[in-house]
């Protein structure tokens, strides 16, 4: 068997973490595009996921998302331009900026969050209310693990070290 159809018919985790991503990414810009939102793209979601509404720091942004500062800095300034954040000082500490939603980007927070909880709930009455929360569980602590084995190699303790 070819690997390409092995992967169409036994996809591995990888695989399936990506179908899963790209559908449920599809599935919200287009809605968030019919709801008035037309010009997120897939990279946007590093900041917009993980932002507070009182707004975070870019640092903690960054940490967050599991992306480089750099693309978290472009990023929000591709947001910036869209109106969706801005840059403010950061009452706690003056030297530092938070990156702040606008009214435009509130608005998509809450629609994004919406938008999100009816895809669960479809695939919760999809599969069992049961069978989802326990498929979520799972989910969590596949992802920890991977996390915990990413955060392990860049100390330098990982499996080959």
């Amino acid at each position: 068997m070819r690997r390409s159809e092995r992967k169409l018919r036994d996809p591995d985790l990888g695989v399936l973490t990506a179908r899963l991503l790209f559908a449920v990414q599809d599935e919200l810009l287009a809605t968030l595009a019919e709801q008035g939102h037309p010009n997120l793209r897939p990279p946007h979601g590093a900041v917009l996921a993980y932002l507070d509404t009182e707004g975070s720091r870019a640092t903690e942004l960054a940490r967050r998302s599991g992306q480089h500062k750099q693309v978290v800095g472009k990023v929000v300034d591709e947001l910036e331009a869209l109106g969706y954040v801005e840059r403010r000082p950061d009452p706690a500490d003056r030297r530092a900026k938070l990156v702040v939603p606008t009214a435009r980007g509130l608005d998509q927070l809450s629609r994004s969050d919406a938008i999100l909880a009816d895809i669960e709930r479809r695939h919760a009455e999809a599969v069992g209310a049961d069978a989802y929360a326990e498929f979520k569980r799972l989910f969590r602590d596949v992802a920890r693990h991977q996390r915990d084995w990413r955060d392990q190699d860049r100390a330098g303790a990982g499996p080959d070290r």
